[in-house]
């Protein structure tokens, strides 16, 4: 495993709030249709205006908790959107089942579903930062109409706000959640996604996230003090099956890799390895 060397490369680390890093972009580039569309035709923005209002709103969110997926701007992409069960999941929460969307960020996403159908009051989200959820309705202009429940809680602490969520959802949604962790505390992740939801069949996670060709512990960034482990489909199928082994529980796993764009989190391309991929995942309660 190459990684770059500390004579060779800054040091960077995941926290800072430098606009120097490469995961922020100080020109996130277009913004993409989906996200256009939703800005134009939920929020009811301006074409005009949409581009100024996002980086006004990115630029404030940055100072709340620099996350790359801010920085770069890839909160547009609406990664739920892009889950093959997408439409499935659509329907569900349409017929009452609950979603939560772990790590929402924004609640972008959420947005994303209600503009496609979705009733907002079946969908919670929850993030570390209650800052970024509130800006969310900055984001989106819609605190008087969105009906979704978010909660600010810390996904490891043994007694917090999820806990009264605990066996009340149908779906998870983790998109670029699970990749933040070692294989150790994404155990640990999962096991509480199981906890939150029904122990019943059909219960299903959702997501995405960082995976490599090669699964292993890989440094963060180009700070080579933090590790996390990337995923292949194997290594993710297996850690699914640690987790039922732990639980009590089975679960088919669907995972597989798409090439990423590296150059759309970068200012130059290079944070991260060319063997990088993107691992999307349908994991299903049986």
């Amino acid at each position: 495993m190459a990684t770059p060397s500390k004579e060779n490369a800054p040091s960077y680390g995941l926290g800072t709030r430098d606009k120097s890093v490469p995961w922020y972009k100080a020109d996130i580039g277009e913004i993409p249709k989906p996200a256009r569309e939703l800005l134009e035709k939920y929020s009811g923005i301006a074409s005009d205006r949409v581009a100024s209002h996002v980086y006004e709103v990115r630029d404030r969110a940055w100072e709340i908790e620099p996350y790359p997926c801010i920085g770069g701007g890839t909160f547009l992409q609406l990664g739920i959107s892009l889950c093959p069960p997408y439409r499935e999941i659509i329907s569900r929460v349409q017929k009452g089942e609950r979603l939560l969307d772990i790590g929402c960020c924004f609640g972008q996403d959420i947005r994303k579903i209600v503009f496609d159908g979705a009733p907002s009051e079946n969908l919670y989200g929850t993030d570390l930062h209650g800052g970024l959820m509130e800006a969310g309705y900055d984001l989106f202009l819609d605190r008087d109409k969105l009906r979704s429940t978010f909660v600010a809680a810390d996904i490891f602490a043994a007694s917090s706000a999820l806990t009264q969520l605990e066996g009340q959802m149908d779906i998870i949604y983790a998109g670029s959640f699970l990749h933040l962790f070692d294989w150790e505390d994404q155990v640990a992740v999962a096991k509480r996604l199981t906890a939150l939801l029904r122990a019943q069949k059909g219960s299903i996670v959702i997501g995405q996230g960082f995976g490599h060709l090669h699964s292993d512990l890989y440094p963060v960034g180009l700070d080579t003090s933090r590790t996390i482990f990337k995923h292949n489909p194997d290594s993710f199928a297996r850690m699914w099956k640690q987790v039922g082994d732990e639980t009590g529980s089975a679960w088919q796993v669907d995972a597989h890799l798409e090439v990423m764009n590296l150059a759309g989190f970068t200012k130059d391309g290079k944070w991260g390895d060319p063997d990088s991929r993107l691992l999307r995942f349908t994991v299903r309660r049986e």
